[in-house]
């Protein structure tokens, strides 16, 4: 028998929370500030996610965008983020550590893993900026993480489908190898068959108009041309359409 398809959704809003539960996906990886690869969303949004949605719920601690080494200070907030997590009602926590010679930074990962105890942790794509992507997954599989978000080290999961194939034989019972990035509803069937993996990672975010009528397009909020008039959102159809698609 074929074992099921677990379909995780990344995004950064409570509505688009709502939409993947209602488009049927099994769990979110709820972050904000996704333009820098996803940052500790609020323990506002964490908390309305949970009152809105049944879908299981995996928060992203990460203080900030940039890389993955972190200082004692950050190090400190990322404890409490995923103590709030916890008792915000999340479903598992996400988080990624490196030290500065590019190898994981176990001791550190091993504490949170430990904080984050009873919820399950997955390490997330820091493991594509390591060193050697192969002795990382050893490193982590020494935490006690529960799964690796990973594209095999390239750009796109689509370039790195024959490493996340490799990393999913060797891990073998011991941790699960998820697939993410660049994958879409036309491939996610190609890039499961070519990796085996029994999980994958899928954002399906769109592109929104704002809902303001007067605008001051010449005042900008932040370093990106135009974002203070776009939404980004996970249409629910969307995420049923995936879901169909596994379900063939």
């Amino acid at each position: 028998m074929n074992k099921p398809i677990t379909l995780e959704i990344c995004l950064e809003s409570v509505d688009s929370v709502i939409a993947a539960d209602r488009g049927g996906a099994q769990r979110v990886e709820l972050c904000a500030n996704l333009l820098e690869g996803g940052t500790t969303p609020s323990a506002g949004a964490i908390s309305a996610a949970r009152e809105n949605a049944k879908i299981g719920i995996n928060v992203m601690i990460r203080p900030r965008g940039g890389d993955f080494l972190y200082t004692d200070a950050e190090f400190a907030s990322m404890q409490h983020d995923i103590r709030s997590a916890k008792e915000l009602g999340a479903d598992g926590i996400v988080l990624g550590l490196l030290r500065a010679d590019g190898t994981v930074d176990v001791e550190r990962t091993r504490q949170l893993v430990d904080l984050a105890r009873p919820l399950p942790v997955t390490f997330h794509r820091a493991i594509d900026v390591s060193r050697n992507l192969l002795e990382a997954l050893e490193d982590v599989i020494s935490t006690g993480v529960a799964r690796v978000l990973t594209s095999g080290g390239k750009p796109s999961v689509v370039d790195g489908a024959a490493m996340v194939a490799k990393m999913v034989e060797l891990a073998k019972d011991r941790i699960i190898v998820m697939p993410g990035c660049g994958i879409r509803p036309e491939n996610v069937l190609s890039i499961l068959e070519a990796t085996g993996a029994h999980e994958v990672h899928i954002a399906l975010e769109e592109e929104t108009p704002s809902g303001m009528h007067f605008r001051k397009a010449e005042i900008p909020m932040g370093g990106v041309d135009g974002r203070e008039y776009v939404r980004f959102v996970t249409p629910e159809d969307a995420v049923r359409g995936v879901v169909e698609i596994l379900n063939r």
